[in-house]
């Protein structure tokens, strides 16, 4: 048995890219503009599309390349988190991993199983949750969806009977067990869809982004689970869109964009990498580009970022500095006037997504 519950080396996932785009498109070219067969199409995509691809089994010449030889080594026991922008490659590597894609080349372990040539191992070592899919029945009750999901993996009855309750009380899902799946909140949902994931109690969890769209409290629960999960002893591969789930679940972290892992270290290793920055961070009013630029502009000023706050016109701006006290003053000069109002300025502590900023140039919902 391997040391490491999921070992990848130089994972590679192609898909046939829309003509005349780098977007993936296995079945549908774009239904205007480029690739429509107008005047903004090449002789290569007209050919293309007459080959009827795939079902005419001749390959594209043009791909697209989700995953970029990622090299990872989860250990036993740990939270490991992967974080990485919209389209950077995460949730296809989840899938490979967990033998719903088959990698275009490199290789990958789980639980000491090939995920190519030994894919029912791998799967029986897995629970997964996988974003975006509802893996439930929304017909059928928590519990029914429980019992029909014990029969599909062999569990015997007397135990996925035992099983089944367990988890219906751990879940806290015994007073509404048996009402239809459609009638539970989301968080509920996810409740069941986690459940689903342990029953056949796997060494190793795949969670891509279980508290998307939950409100507060579910998902302060969802977290308080996964965090007694690793305790009794599972390995969690965990995806997130919220830094502070990741940074106070995750024991490292890998940070993947466009395709490629960029940096792996402990949420604190990772925080380290920047402390010589500093974080200045302001609520304005009246926020518009024309300001943005400016601040670009100033000497030592990286990375900023901007995004609308609850209110209808309170903005949350920012930016990292090599010297804040030298910038401060040109950052003043330029907000004032011109409809803007500063509200708020402080300086602050490098934050994981400040580091995730700083590496990738993006926010992590970009």
């Amino acid at each position: 048995m391997s040391d490491f519950a999921i070992e990848a080396n130089q994972l590679v996932k192609k898909f046939p890219a829309r003509p005349g785009t780098s977007n993936p498109s296995p079945l549908h070219p774009s239904p205007g503009g480029r690739g429509d067969g107008g005047e903004g199409d090449s002789e290569g995509s007209r050919k293309l599309k007459r080959r009827h691809w795939p079902f005419g089994r001749r390959e594209p010449k043009a791909m697209f390349t989700a995953v970029n030889g990622v090299d990872l080594q989860i250990q036993r026991g740990e939270i490991f988190g992967l974080l990485g922008p919209n389209g950077a490659g995460k949730s296809t590597t989840i899938r490979m991993l967990c033998t719903l894609l088959e990698p275009t080349s490199g290789t990958a372990r789980v639980n000491g199983f090939d995920i190519v040539k030994q894919a029912n191992d791998v799967r029986r070592s897995l629970g997964t949750l996988l974003a975006g899919e509802r893996s439930i029945y929304w017909k059928l009750s928590g519990r029914e969806n429980l019992e029909y999901f014990a029969a599909l993996y062999h569990i015997p009855q007397p135990i996925a009977k035992n099983r089944v309750e367990e988890l219906i009380e751990r879940m806290e899902l015994k007073d509404r067990a048996n009402e239809l799946v459609e009638k539970y909140s989301t968080g509920m949902r996810q409740r069941v869809a986690v459940a689903k994931a342990l029953l056949a109690r796997p060494p190793i969890l795949l969670l891509d982004e279980p508290t998307l769209g939950l409100d507060p409290q579910a998902a302060r629960r969802l977290r308080e689970l996964i965090a007694e999960l690793k305790q009794e002893g599972h390995t969690i591969l965990l995806t997130t869109h919220y830094m502070e789930e990741a940074d106070l679940l995750s024991d490292r972290i890998g940070i993947i964009d466009s395709g490629k892992v960029i940096a792996l270290d402990t949420p604190e290793g990772l925080k380290h990498r920047i402390e010589q920055k500093e974080v200045i961070r302001l609520e304005v009013t009246g926020w518009h580009d024309e300001i943005a630029d400016k601040l670009k502009s100033i000497s030592g000023i990286e990375n900023l970022i901007s995004r609308q706050e609850g209110e209808a016109d309170l903005w949350e701006v920012n930016m990292q500095a090599h010297n804040s006290r030298a910038a401060i003053p040109r950052i003043v000069e330029h907000i004032s006037g011109n409809g803007t109002r500063l509200v708020n300025m402080n300086i602050v502590k490098p934050s994981l997504e400040d580091v995730f900023i700083h590496l990738t140039g993006k926010a992590l919902r970009d």
